[in-house]
């Protein structure tokens, strides 16, 4: 049995100081937001409770689906990459940026140059920027797959993109992988389901997205971005379905719009074609801030959605 945890949108914080110039860009927009919004419904001591508790289960693997930053601005680029040394080994947790760590245009190659351990894959290389994902990485009999859809976006809007190109090097590693008999895992900020967001916060590639997955197949796809506890379905290959999940925010305050924080802890057993797939949500139970188990599901390919 192999145990993955899963966790998204940390956005950490407080923000650091920030200048005119910094301002002068979508990060206007952004600060504005934070201030009025984000700050106020995030509450930064709830992530270290989840991670807490995370490492509490001592899982094999984390899956970190996106937007550790607010700005992308390059102290909080550093904090982060600071906070995830303090979190564990790179070689045990991989990570796949948001929208947010690509807020504007540069960002994108600053993390992963900044967090580049923590997306190196098995062949020793770092992707620099929207070019190099996917990344492989293979633990016991897990392929874990990291995708970006990540990109700078104009004011107002949060959209990703699955490219050609990205779809064209992931078809390679699912075959291959797939072949060795792995189950294999996919992370990507974006939900690559229709409806699961709003338009201005879409993934563009969807279509693309989902014909891979029918022709190549996978056993498991691990998204942030919406902030909400979600369970969807995708066609795979000879009529089987894949699982499609998302997380609420890791530092959802509670008692706010969006669900409380949680994660996500995957217990998965089996072999090729009989594969069994039990999760939990792991996370803020009341008032309090107190963690436990949100709920749990075993993912059949009979079920099609859970809260």
């Amino acid at each position: 049995m192999f145990r993955l945890a899963h966790f998204s949108d940390i956005h950490l914080g407080p923000l650091p100081a920030i200048s005119y110039r910094e301002l002068a860009s979508k990060r206007i927009t952004g600060y504005i937001n934070w201030r009025r919004n984000r700050r106020l419904n995030l509450d930064h001591g709830l992530i270290d409770r989840i991670t807490d508790d995370m490492l509490a289960a001592e899982p094999d693997h984390i899956a970190l689906s996106g937007d550790l930053v607010n700005l992308a601005l390059d102290k909080e680029i550093e904090m982060a990459r600071l906070w995830l040394e303090s979190l564990g080994p790179a070689d045990k947790i991989s990570v796949v940026p948001g929208n947010h760590d690509a807020y504007v245009p540069g960002a994108l190659a600053r993390c992963c140059k900044a967090w580049a351990a923590y997306m190196t894959g098995d062949d020793g290389k770092a992707p620099k920027g929207k070019g190099g994902f996917p990344y492989l990485r293979v633990r016991e009999k897990m392929a874990i797959i990291g995708v970006s859809s990540a990109r700078a976006t104009a004011p107002f809007l949060a959209s990703g993109h699955f490219s050609k190109a990205q779809a064209k090097r992931l078809a390679k590693m699912l075959d291959a992988t797939g072949k060795a008999g792995l189950f294999r895992v996919i992370m990507i900020h974006h939900p690559p389901v229709r409806g699961a967001t709003h338009a201005a916060k879409r993934l563009y590639g969807i279509k693309r997205f989902q014909k891979l997955i029918r022709k190549h197949g996978a056993e498991l796809v691990l998204h942030g971005h919406t902030h909400k506890p979600t369970v969807h379905r995708i066609d795979g290959p000879n009529e089987e379905t894949v699982p499609v999940v998302g997380v609420a925010a890791a530092g959802q305050s509670h008692g706010s719009a969006k669900p409380p924080a949680h994660y996500n802890l995957f217990e998965i057993d089996g072999a090729p074609g009989a594969w069994e797939i039990r999760f939990s949500r792991r996370g803020v139970t009341d008032g309090n801030g107190t963690i436990g188990e949100v709920s749990g599901a075993l993912l059949t390919s009979g079920e099609t959605s859970a809260g």
